[in-house]
């Protein structure tokens, strides 16, 4: 039980920090009362300095109280009395909040066995999971950054190189203990990588047709009841039953994959993904169709004729750009720096806040997963970090990671991986 001693304890400790957006009660609908464990339930409770919800009242509390049922968050609020049963962990000079979220991941083979085929344009018959290797060095430095969740996905040498998995960054385990969905989704190339020149079909033209072409015969075989077997997935995307993340950059690409994606095929769930380079000046068109965007692992242009650095994230927030995400495109940005990524986007213009969601909740709702990971809310996974100071500032470090209410990482006990 949390007596009221500790509890002022804690407020006197938190003069150096900075005040939090609300303190008053949660107006989360599902939060209740904190109800006892049941026999032979598992539970604990983080006393923090500091807690972020990012629920959808953008709810941080200090001193805040996030209380685990088992692999779930059981709740996330002001300091209150805790049932018997529930171990407590007193953490007062520490922020928690929900685990990082990367949508555009490739480290899941550990190295380089990927499944990208470099010979037909398109491969919507394509997983990754057979290429997963859990738990591997990588996952591992990115569990120790706080990345709980990574949608692994094949490269981008071909315009489709197949279907991604959503996983759990757990430092042990199998291949079953660690997947969310497999597939997650799509990955899409439409500009750049597949690019060859002396061959139309590999031009950014050819590869529009190419792309456009596969999804009008996904349509055709939903329109006539058909399973086939090559197109099974892309036709689950078409219906918008599995979301979409699309590879594109520059004014021009991201122009044509709004245009595809966002007006000619609604259905469907696409995520812009890069949107780099001079790609922020179509921002409004991306605003009003609504298509989520998932900026990075270049969060700036230099604009060389006005001398004058551009923040991507910014741009698009400046515009109203729906479901702002970041990414790292790992290993071309470590795994592990992914906080880094909206740090930059902070440095150049973003709001600090949003560049939080970012990384958390955003990229959670931009995939139709935020019901099970993405913040800190009843019911969803106890994916938990604790950091030493403010997340988006490199000076801070993360203490301890849990993953579905198993301790995942600890500074201490598994010494400092990042």
């Amino acid at each position: 039980m949390v007596s009221k001693l500790a509890i002022v304890a804690l407020g006197l400790s938190l003069g150096a920090c900075a005040a939090p957006r609300k303190q008053e009660a949660p107006r989360d609908a599902e939060l209740g009362a904190i109800q006892p464990l049941a026999q032979g339930e598992q539970g604990f409770a983080l006393l923090c300095g500091k807690v972020f919800t990012l629920n959808e009242a953008d709810d941080v509390f200090a001193p805040g109280l996030v209380v685990v049922r088992g692999s779930k968050v059981d709740y996330a609020g002001p300091v209150v009395e805790l049932p018997e049963g529930y171990e407590l962990v007193e953490a007062p000079t520490l922020w928690a909040t929900p685990g990082l979220i990367d949508l555009h991941s490739h480290i899941q083979t550990g190295g380089w066995g990927d499944i990208n085929d470099m010979v037909l344009a398109m491969n919507p018959e394509y997983r990754t999971s057979p290429t997963i290797v859990p738990a591997n060095p990588d996952i591992q430095r990115a569990c120790s950054a706080g990345v709980t969740t990574l949608f692994g996905i094949p490269g981008s040498g071909t315009n489709n190189s197949g279907f991604g998995v959503l996983y759990k960054t757990r430092c042990s385990g199998s291949y079953e203990g660690c997947v969310l969905a497999d597939p997650g989704g799509m990955k899409v190339a439409q500009a750049y990588n597949p690019e060859r020149r002396g061959d139309l079909g590999a031009t950014r033209t050819g590869m529009a047709w190419t792309i456009e072409d596969a999804l009008q015969r996904a349509e055709a075989a939903n329109a006539a009841g058909r399973d086939d077997k090559s197109l099974a997935n892309l036709q689950k995307v078409v219906k918008g039953e599995l979301p979409v993340l699309i590879h594109t950059a520059g004014s021009d690409a991201v122009h044509t994959t709004i245009e595809m994606w966002g007006e000619r095929y609604p259905a469907t769930k696409p995520v812009l993904s890069h949107g780099c380079f001079d790609g922020w000046k179509v921002a409004p068109y991306a605003a009003r169709i609504g298509i989520p965007v998932n900026l990075g692992p270049r969060t700036f242009d230099w604009r060389q004729s006005e001398g004058e650095w551009v923040g991507t994230p910014e741009r698009y927030a400046k515009a109203g750009a729906n479901l702002i995400t970041v990414n790292t495109d790992a290993p071309v940005m470590p795994q592990e720096e992914l906080f880094l990524q909206s740090t930059m986007g902070a440095r150049y213009g973003a709001d600090s806040y949003l560049m939080l969601k970012a990384c958390t909740v955003n990229p959670a709702k931009s995939f139709g997963i935020d019901a099970l990971v993405g913040s800190l809310r009843p019911g969803r996974h106890a994916d938990i970090v604790l950091w030493h100071g403010d997340p988006l500032d490199p000076r801070a470090s993360v203490e301890s990671v849990w993953i579905e209410g198993k301790l995942e990482y600890d500074r201490v006990r598994d010494r400092q991986r990042f």
